[in-house]
């Protein structure tokens, strides 16, 4: 499976820049197969940044569980009504196989055929003379498996129900013994035996097969085809002949119908509650109505777990579903470190106190003297000039000036006016529902024993805001109830003044003691307040902390 680079959910500009930085060095350097992801799609900030770079967003993945299509076989062996047990059963046997899925000719999967089924077809005689002599075939699949010639041939292609007849008796009692059956039915098999032969043609059986290499005399071949008899050299002796006849019989009829198939995007924990008590030894895999492979049970015991790194964020609860199963190699980030991340052997972890994981990622460019692409170096502006405000953020430091100046030798645009259209691009308050504003760019949260988020938008000014001030509360105070949550907060920042405005859905225990203004019911004025990571979460832990 591939490695899925991934930022967090409800992704910001600097979660799915870093992504798509970051899969393309590893592509260049260690990882050919990473692939940029993102839990959702870019917000127009970031679709604008994406356009100007001339880049693709990350490809749009909401769950990484393992799925059936993930851990099953896609090399299948598989078999077609109108194929015989003899070629069949090679198949099987050649790579040790119980089971397999019978499909049409346009790959629709029609049923499954197993081993036992295969040779209760050839071996299970019983007591019934008649049945044991019974195959179901054509002339043309019998002298492929015998790799015979047919000396004449007559409608070798039909599919009929033969009976099969040895002579190897006295001509009297062969006479005697094939008059039991319908001569358009009979298939007789002998060796080099005229006295055999004469009565079998003049009867007017259905086909003649002459063992050991050997051919009807001319005259016995003007009756047969007078008669409109296929005559049929084997190679083999009577004995092998008759066996090989045996397995020239037609599967159709043992294709079992009623069985168990799973979706191909079928989460793996779905999928292994539904077979568990399953007879089946293999399970089809379909796709739109194709077969794309097969699973057996044992593939589910220790399934393949998905590869990802985490950039922009190293918490599970921000992380997108599924990782918590998923196997984490490496996370890339400039946020604290959170509680909620374990693994079970050592990853590499880099985290920085910059103001941006595109830093990082800028970071490790440089440092491998490695050049990166003009849509790409523009890509990991965008998420410094996103998470920085332009460097005009608390949370810049030199670090982030420094790499923001060495990438733009490799942009094509100047990045201040860059800059300046990002920012006027994509207003959330101007663009989106009261929901998709506070769920756009949110994180959440675990601390003193409350859970709750924080959402933040980048504005120009706030006459936006007080218009929809009444809807935006309606939309926390929903988001926080809909997700079981303490509290959620809504930070708006304007990217002029560098001030923002904070808005609660409710006020946990000690939050009296803010020390900002308080604007109207749980709205407050935030003066130099822009970055939620070292400025407002700190000041709710503490609040929290102090009750």
């Amino acid at each position: 499976m591939a490695l899925f680079v991934f930022g967090h959910r409800n992704p910001d500009t600097d979660a799915i820049c870093s992504a798509i930085a970051y899969a393309d060095f590893l592509r260049r350097t260690t990882r050919p197969d990473a692939i940029a992801a993102s839990c959702g799609p870019p917000n127009q900030r970031t679709e604008y940044a994406l356009k100007v770079a001339q880049l693709s967003a990350p490809r749009i993945v909401m769950d990484v569980h393992p799925l059936v299509e993930d851990v099953c076989q896609t090399d299948v062996t598989s078999a077609h009504h109108d194929e015989v047990f003899y070629d069949v059963y090679r198949r099987m046997d050649e790579r040790g196989l119980r089971s397999i899925p019978v499909v049409d000719r346009d790959g629709k999967l029609t049923g499954l055929i197993s081993l036992l089924d295969m040779l209760e077809l050839v071996l299970d005689s019983g007591v019934d003379s008649l049945k044991s002599r019974q195959v179901r075939t054509n002339l043309s699949k019998i002298a492929s498996v015998l790799g015979g010639s047919f000396q004449h041939v007559v409608n070798p292609e039909i599919d009929e129900d033969l009976i099969v007849s040895v002579g190897a008796m006295s001509a009297g009692g062969f006479t005697d013994h094939i008059k039991q059956f319908p001569a358009e039915k009979l298939l007789v098999v002998s060796g080099d035996r005229p006295t055999i032969q004469l009565p079998a043609l003049e009867l007017g059986v259905r086909a003649l097969v002459v063992t050991g290499g050997y051919q009807l005399s001319d005259g016995l071949m003007q009756l047969a085809k007078a008669r409109g008899i296929t005559v049929l050299g084997s190679p083999f002796d009577t004995a092998t002949t008759t066996m090989r006849i045996k397995a020239a019989q037609l599967i159709g009829d043992i294709v079992q119908q009623d069985f168990v198939s799973l979706p191909a995007k079928m989460p793996v924990t779905e999928a292994r509650d539904k077979i568990f008590r399953s007879p089946q030894t293999i399970f089809p895999v379909l796709e739109d109505g194709k077969l794309v492979g097969v699973l057996s049970k044992s593939d589910l015991v220790n399934p393949p777990k998905t590869e990802l790194v985490l950039v922009d964020h190293n918490e599970l609860g921000q992380a997108v579903p599924g990782a918590e199963d998923a196997r984490i190699v490496e996370v890339l980030d400039h946020h604290r470190l959170g509680g909620s991340l374990k693994s079970t052997e050592p990853i590499r972890l880099t985290m920085e106190p910059v103001g941006s994981t595109c830093t990082l990622v800028a970071k490790m460019y440089r440092q491998a003297h490695m050049d990166p692409e003009p849509g790409v170096a523009l890509c990991m502006a965008s998420g410094m000039i996103s998470d920085t405000l332009y460097l005009r953020s608390p949370t810049t430091t030199n670090t982030d000036r420094e790499l923001l100046q060495w990438l733009q030798q490799y942009c094509t645009v100047p990045l201040e006016s860059f800059a300046e259209d990002f920012f006027k691009v994509g207003s959330a308050l101007r663009t989106c529902s009261p929901d998709q504003v506070v769920r756009e760019d949110c994180k959440h949260f675990e601390e003193s024993g409350h859970a709750f988020s924080i959402s933040q938008i980048e504005e120009i000014g706030f006459d936006l805001f007080w218009e929809r001030k009444d809807e935006l509360f309606g939309a926390i105070e929903g988001m926080a109830r809909d997700q079981k949550l303490d509290f959620s907060a809504l930070l708006v920042t304007d990217i002029v003044s560098n001030g923002s405005l904070l808005m609660m859905s409710s006020e946990p225990k000690g939050w009296e003691e803010i020390n900002y203004p308080e604007l109207e019911d749980r709205l407050y004025q935030l003066d130099g307040v822009v970055s939620r990571k070292k400025q407002l979460l700190p000041l709710i832990s503490s609040l929290m902390e102090s009750a």
